[in-house]
């Protein structure tokens, strides 16, 4: 049975109905991984941007699945509205993600394809179309570098930045889609597992899942620690946002 979605909601905004223009880059500290923790956008950071599609390419080429990711799409930057970014002290890219959306249809999604030719698939399309006037982003191309000694923080981090990006697009739902052995992982941001099947995908050796965020009840399913930053984190952004776009109308107003 397809999983209902919850009857209160936050309307796509008129902000999201066109291109979202960041116009500054969002930055924090996470003393945690003693990194610098960024939100930008391809074409206001394009070396930055550069670095995160390499990065990208380099992890998923390690593990032998680069053929999940759209390689011209990721170089150009093109269906990306936002990405995330880890910066280490020294000055290295240490993880990322993108987003995409907010989604118009199903079809733009990665996740249609990923369950080709398997009985779910009409079900994945019904739970993103279904969600789609509420606002759907899709987070992809996730990666960390390998360290054992940080990775468990370093994904804990890449796991709540998806919630920030939904934040400042005033969308109501994300989702994404990972073999199940990483899902732990992302579940701890409140994300929930979807009830279908997995795909086989991008090959046999995976067990692909699909998990979805709602804004309005992540709190419930986050780990406390998580939900914590989130929130903190969220708010931090937010007023950071709005602060400036407020001060750069004004500035047009009085020019």
């Amino acid at each position: 049975m397809q999983e209902r979605i919850p009857t209160s909601v936050v309307p796509i905004d008129s902000m999201t109905s066109g291109r979202f223009d960041l116009r500054h880059r969002l930055s924090w500290q996470d003393p945690d991984i003693g990194a610098t923790l960024l939100l930008s956008q391809p074409a206001l950071d394009p070396d930055l941007w550069a670095e995160f599609s390499l990065g990208a390419e380099r992890s998923y080429r390690k593990h032998g699945v680069e053929c999940a990711l759209d390689l011209d799409m990721l170089r150009s930057g093109a269906d990306t509205v936002m990405f995330f970014a880890m910066i280490d002290d020294g000055g290295r890219m240490v993880g990322g993600l993108r987003a995409k959306g907010p989604l118009r249809s199903a079809d733009d999604t990665h996740a249609v394809g990923e369950w080709a030719g398997q009985p779910s698939q009409q079900v994945v399309r019904e739970m993103i179309t279904d969600r789609i006037p509420f606002g759907v982003l899709e987070m992809k191309a996730g990666w960390v570098i390998d360290d054992p000694d940080r990775n468990r923080s370093l994904i804990a981090a890449l796991a709540r930045s998806g919630c920030h990006i939904t934040a400042l697009l005033e969308c109501q739902f994300m989702m994404a889609t990972a073999a199940s052995h990483v899902l732990n992982r992302w579940r701890s941001a409140g994300g929930v597992v979807a009830p279908i099947p997995a795909a086989p995908y991008p090959d046999e050796r995976y067990k692909t899942k699909m998990i979805w965020w709602n804004r309005r009840d992540f709190v419930k399913h986050a780990e406390p620690q998580q939900a914590a930053k989130i929130l903190v984190e969220t708010q931090q952004l937010t007023h950071e946002f709005y602060s400036r776009r407020s001060t750069a109308f004004a500035s047009r107003d009085v020019g």
